[in-house]
């Protein structure tokens, strides 16, 4: 199925993982082993990125409530939780599933091959004692899987040594993950050095990353906007980036709300981050592609790198002043390459990191340009990401909507708790009277003003008093579409209610059904609908 006959055939896949998982051992892999990709910007990926669930990154500073949110997640305490007011998760904690709760140490995670955590070896002893998996059998961990981390440190407290380079593990993780969740505390909101350095080491992957404003209920809503405010313009100067992280205000934990006051701000973020998590296992193949496509272009422009400091080598004399030059001039061969290869300024690594990893290598034994190994990397981007991107349409078509499922997630699902339940065009759903009949007296009133002939008012009469909501004509041409139950281009005065009905639904901020739910139906039309039925 994978074999390849010549040149021009094109490579065939049975699924996405298998696919990637090949392009990237054929076509990617050789180009960055070449040119030292490994030892400048990331190991070489294994057979478990392919395979593993979605996976979410928790990073904040200690007491933003990291772990509580986990917890709030699942319903349920996972090995090895440790909850308090300080600094109290000192190790990262993969939660994944499990057939029995256990904890798995990390020097014994690293050499699992059913886990994609095999590279993080490379941190050594200090990090791999501050680092373990936490496996049981729950349903949210059925579909995704959560990493939990030490509370970044504030004021003095950061400058105490972990022992291990905690940003770039964060990285590591970064570029693996899913989802990046930063959780901030909204009633004591500071932003140490610390969280800084780690935010801009996150700095390429702002697509993945989301903002949780925690805590939300501590403050008074004068105060939360503040906060709120303070919170974009310090995350403006950190990210630097035109694009606005989505941020989530709540209080994302099981206890009563301390202020009230926004709880029904507090309760459409909850629904609406639920629904960024749980699109995480439908998307889990595309962000795989994607991620695969920005290592690809990363790593042929490490090859233009490498090779053009290679072709500037002196052969016998001076090679070490050459070296120094070349790492000064770094900038320059960056703006080389990028006219010369029409290679985007966005695509290069970081100028400074890059010449700090450049004084520790032999730049001798730099291999020249490979074009044959560039174009197996052109021809994937070019032609089989296409056809694996078509591959995972089909497989979202062929696959029965994947979601994450258990926990807190079902609690908004359905029932009188559900997101938007008995609000806007819901209201009225469980009760016995036409909600639409409370108005109808004052709705009816203005009926008979427009002069209806045979009970009925035209579409010409009725727009006059429709267009005094001044909601747009797209708006309200829905509008008469779902009251006009029986439409035959008239409203009689429960249709006219109907529509009434409905502009005041849409005023008071809420969105209109895509069809007419059975408990807004006029009762006269509901008695047809149902003689029609028998």
């Amino acid at each position: 199925m994978f074999g390849r006959t010549s040149k021009k055939d094109p490579e065939l896949f049975q699924n996405v993982a298998e696919g990637l998982r090949r392009l990237y051992r054929t076509k990617l892999f050789p180009l960055e082993d070449t040119y030292r990709f490994h030892d400048f910007h990331s190991p070489a990926l294994e057979d478990a990125d392919f395979d593993n669930k979605p996976m979410v990154l928790l990073v904040g500073q200690y007491s933003t409530g990291k772990t509580t949110f986990i917890r709030h997640l699942m319903e349920q305490d996972f090995p090895g939780m440790r909850i308090g007011p300080e600094p109290t998760t000192d190790s990262f904690i993969a939660v994944m599933h499990g057939d029995q709760d256990g904890v798995i140490p990390g020097n014994a995670l690293v050499v699992d091959p059913k886990k994609p955590f095999r590279k993080l070896n490379a941190f050594g002893n200090a990090f791999l004692n501050r680092f373990m998996c936490a496996q049981l059998p729950n349903p949210v961990l059925e579909s995704i899987s959560i990493i939990d981390t030490p509370g970044i440190l504030s004021g003095e407290k950061q400058r105490i040594s972990r022992g291990y380079d905690f940003a770039a593990v964060l990285e590591w993780f970064a570029e693996r993950v899913d989802r990046i969740i930063l959780l901030f505390d909204a009633h004591k909101l500071d932003i140490s050095d610390e969280f800084s350095e780690v935010i801009r080491a996150l700095k390429n992957h702002e697509d993945k990353m989301r903002v949780v404003l925690n805590k939300a209920d501590q403050i008074s809503t004068q105060q939360l906007m503040r906060v709120y405010g303070a919170l974009m313009w310090s995350l403006g100067k950190i990210i630097n980036t035109p694009e606005v992280v989505r941020v989530y205000i709540g209080s994302f934990w099981a206890q009563p709300l301390l202020v009230p006051d926004n709880r029904k701000l507090f309760e459409a973020e909850e629904q609406d981050l639920f629904l960024d998590i749980q699109s995480l296992p439908r998307n889990a193949a595309l962000r795989k592609l994607n991620d695969l496509i920005k290592r690809a272009r990363l790593a042929k422009v490490q090859a233009y790198i490498i090779s053009s400091l290679k072709k500037e080598m002196p052969s016998v004399f001076g090679k070490e002043n050459k070296k120094k030059e070349l790492i000064a001039n770094l900038g320059e061969i960056y703006q080389k390459i990028e006219k010369e290869h029409q290679i985007s300024p966005g695509d290069f690594p970081n100028l400074g990191k890059m010449q700090e990893l450049l004084n520790g290598q032999d730049f001798t034994k730099f291999p020249s340009l490979k074009p044959k190994l560039l174009e197996a990397v052109e021809d994937m981007l070019a032609n089989d990401i296409a056809r694996l991107m078509a591959l995972v349409r089909q497989e979202e078509a062929a696959m029965p909507s994947q979601t994450v499922h258990g926990g807190a997630f079902e609690g908004t699902m359905s029932g009188p708790f559900g997101h938007g339940y008995g609000e806007g065009a819901s209201e009225g759903i469980d009760e016995m009277e036409w909600v639409v009949g409370r108005d109808k007296p004052s709705y009816d009133e203005m009926f008979y003003n427009l002069g209806p002939i045979n009970g009925k008012v035209s579409g010409a009469a009725a727009k006059k008093e429709m267009l005094k909501s001044k909601l747009p004509n797209t708006v309200l041409g829905k509008i008469w579409k779902l009251a006009d139950v029986d439409k035959d281009g008239f409203l009689d005065d429960e249709e006219f209610a109907l529509a009434n009905h409905l502009i005041k639904v849409k005023l008071e901020g809420h969105e209109l059904p895509a069809s007419l739910p059975n408990h807004l139906v006029p009762p006269s039309k509901l008695e047809q609908k149902y003689l029609r039925i028998c």
